[in-house]
């Protein structure tokens, strides 16, 4: 079986050739980067993937985590790795050298995460954690918080967390229970009880800096009146040794359908009276805090269910490639021919390519977004700037939600390809399609972001904002026009897109006046058809970008299709043509369904009497 997790020749296409990222380094802030030191830090990451993560996977899935006296114990296979992934500074590949960075715009950052995430997010998630605390702080933190803390998290010497959800406060965070009383000294005591917490307590790291939502006491009630503290495992005083334990007990870890090598804890603060905390950023400031960590928090899952999904399609392809079994449709009856790799035949072929389209698109669309949080941030201007914060707003809700989504149907279809052997441990498409299921529950549920998407996002600029991402996809229609080999597939779009506005435009109207609920009855369908039209933008943006090498490697040639054949360069560039074919004209036309169904509005979903459901 090949060891195959990500596609490099198709990470290089999407970063130089479709979306012409070597332009960022003419931006100050990446002068020093050119292409060729981007892609030796994707080759070492490939290597460092392949050859220290990968072999955890599933030795690390079947021993687990282990959970004794309010301690838990990581698998002992990823103590190596580990070790060298701090070594390596791996952890905060887009932040400052000075504190432990390596400077990298954040498209290239994910590139190379595909070989870290896709190798083992399990494994993975014990650093970056870390860095998610650190980015806290370094945006909100006190000098003396960062002085403390900051380096520590993005070098890995700790680690992190995040304690938001409660027993009786899920999705609902402004029901916490969890307080925060003022100290003479400045400090906080904390109590309260948190559950599902990713690496609240583990092995690895000296201490964990663990962000925590709470309420000071008499803070208003509801979202309004949270605060975030930093809560360390162990004390850390003001010369940054390490003190006492700082009563954060870890009560139990949640034994789950997968990511058995990342514990999920139950953790109780001041159960003794002794959990102290710092007040990070303002009084009642907490959910403004972690709000402004959600894009990039969010577009993370979006890519984790992604690489679950590229590395699954991969494995499914060879697979594909190796099996033999059953004879060419076109030997008719003949019982001596002989049997051939299952990716002759037609129904598998159709699998894959279902597969590949949403690989390819996922991987542009979430590349596009991390490169919309680069442009953000080299932008010339307020307004520029403006622009792009405003696209990375409203996508967000849409590349989390549909790309886990989508992750968990690529690893399934997987499945479907090996067969009974799918279902089996002996191949990685099980664990992948138990592990990627979670990326469409945590950091808020896909109802939630559809919700978002309805109820906040389309109303940003009154609709401008949405107006922008149209736009955006119809002038790359209008682009593609000019290429004769994808002429057909533009009006298809466009008339796609004009579909998705209408819907917008209706369920907006219904959201805000007596049929709020129907409309929110369809804000999932919405988001999904939202989504479906931004992967046929970017596979059509991908065949408009090939088109023209395609022809330029065809130019000479006296039969196209042996050369394709021939051809491993110009077989790529066809295949990225002969996908945005698949997608536009075999699954676009369902999305227009779906919409229509939107435009239905119909009401039913709401409307029954909970008695109507059954189950009595």
């Amino acid at each position: 079986m090949a060891q195959v997790i990500a596609d490099r020749r198709d990470i290089d296409f999407v970063l130089y050739e479709q979306f012409d990222v070597e332009s960022l380094f003419d931006c100050d802030r990446y002068r020093d980067l050119n292409r060729k030191a981007c892609d030796m830090v994707i080759d070492a990451a490939r290597d460092f993937g392949l050859k220290e993560i990968l072999p955890t996977y599933a030795a690390g899935d079947r021993e687990g985590v282990h959970f004794a006296d309010g301690k838990v114990t990581v698998p002992e296979c990823f103590r190596r790795p580990h070790r060298l992934f701090v070594e390596n500074e791996w952890i905060a590949m887009t932040e400052d050298p000075d504190l432990g960075g390596q400077g990298l715009p954040h498209v290239i950052a994910k590139a190379a995460n595909e070989y870290f995430v896709g190798a083992n997010f399990a494994f993975t998630a014990y650093a970056t954690l870390g860095h998610g605390a650190g980015k806290m702080i370094e945006l909100f933190g006190t000098p003396e918080q960062k002085a403390l803390f900051l380096k520590k998290l993005y070098t890995g010497q700790w680690g992190g967390s995040m304690l938001l959800t409660e027993p009786e406060a899920g999705s609902d965070v402004g029901a916490l229970t969890t307080s925060a009383r003022p100290n003479p000294d400045g400090t906080y005591s904390i109590t309260g009880n948190k559950i599902f917490i990713t690496n609240g307590e583990q092995d690895l790291t000296e201490n964990i800096i663990h962000p925590v939502l709470a309420r000071i006491e008499g803070a208003p009630a509801g979202t309004r009146g949270i605060s975030i503290f930093l809560v360390p495992k162990y004390w850390v005083e003001p010369d940054g040794r390490l003190g006492d334990f700082n009563d954060v007990v870890c009560t139990g870890v949640e034994e789950k359908m997968g990511l058995h090598g990342s514990p999920t804890c139950s953790l109780t603060l001041g159960g003794s009276g002794k959990c102290r905390g710092w007040l990070l950023g303002e009084p009642n400031q907490g959910m403004r805090i972690m709000f402004h960590m959600m894009n990039e928090a969010r577009l993370d899952v979006g890519f984790q269910g992604f690489s679950h999904a590229t590395a699954a399609y991969l494995y499914a392809l060879d697979y594909a490639r190796q099996r033999r079994q059953g004879r060419d449709l076109a030997a008719g009856k003949n019982a001596a021919a002989p049997s051939v790799p299952i990716i002759v035949h037609p129904d598998v072929r159709r699998m894959l390519m279902w597969m590949k389209a949403y690989v390819d698109g996922m991987r542009s669309f979430l590349y596009y977004v991390a490169l919309a949080f680069d442009r953000r941030e080299t932008a010339a201007d307020a307004d520029q700037a403006a622009y792009w914060e405003g696209l990375i707003d409203l996508l967000i809700p849409v590349v989390k939600s549909y790309c886990s989504d989508r992750g968990f149907e690529v690893c399934t279809q997987a499945m479907q390809v090996y067969g009974g052997y799918g279902y089996t441990r002996e191949y990685p498409v099980e664990q992948l399609a138990r592990d990627c299921k979670i990326t469409s529950i945590y950091e808020g549920t896909n109802g939630i972001q559809a919700m978002d998407l309805l109820g906040r996002k389309l109303a940003m600029r009154q609709g401008g904002v949405f107006m922008d991402f149209l736009t955006e996809v119809r002038r790359t229609a209008a682009e593609a026009e000019a290429v004769a080999a994808l002429g057909e597939l533009c009006p298809a779009v466009q008339a796609a897109a004009t579909d998705l506005e209408k819907a917008a435009v209706a369920l907006a109207r219904d959201a805000g006046g007596a049929r709020l609920k129907t409309a929110f009855a369809h804000a999932g369908p919405f988001l999904d058809a939202t989504g479906d039209l931004i992967m046929a933008w970017m596979l059509l943006w991908r065949a408009k970008a090939a088109a023209p090498r395609l022809e330029a490697l065809c130019a000479k040639a006296a039969d196209r299709s042996e050369l394709i054949a021939g051809n491993r360069q110009a077989a790529f560039y066809d295949g990225q043509i002969k996908t945005a074919r698949f997608f536009i004209r075999s699954l676009l036309p369902v999305t227009r369904g779906r919409i229509q169904a939107i435009l239905n509005a119909e009401g039913a979903a709401v409307e029954i009497d909970e008695k109507g459901f059954g189950g009595l």
